[in-house]
């Protein structure tokens, strides 16, 4: 069964804390998405910079995160501060 640590980006630390926020494998982040995950994250007081996003959506790619074109890093920072803002 393949593990969050499996994927790229996702180092021992960003894995714990992943699992601190209920999101335990590759299935569920795929499911709850970058956006969805950091959210998550934030719930629980975990810090997310955009750095940390961008890892998430590149472990979801299968890539590394410098690796997404900058455009696209953008709009997913965009993206995730709109619905944390609506979360407030």
């Amino acid at each position: 069964m393949p593990k969050l640590t499996d994927l790229p980006n996702l180092g021992k630390t960003v894995v714990g804390e992943l699992e601190r926020a209920g999101v335990r494998t590759p299935g569920e982040l795929r499911r709850a998405g970058s956006v969805g995950a950091a959210l998550k994250l934030t719930q629980v007081g975990v810090s997310v910079c955009a750095s940390k996003l961008c890892a998430l959506e590149g472990a979801i790619r299968g890539v590394r995160w410098h690796s997404i074109p900058a455009d696209e890093r953008e709009a997913l920072v965009k993206r995730f501060e709109s619905r944390l803002s609506r979360m407030s």
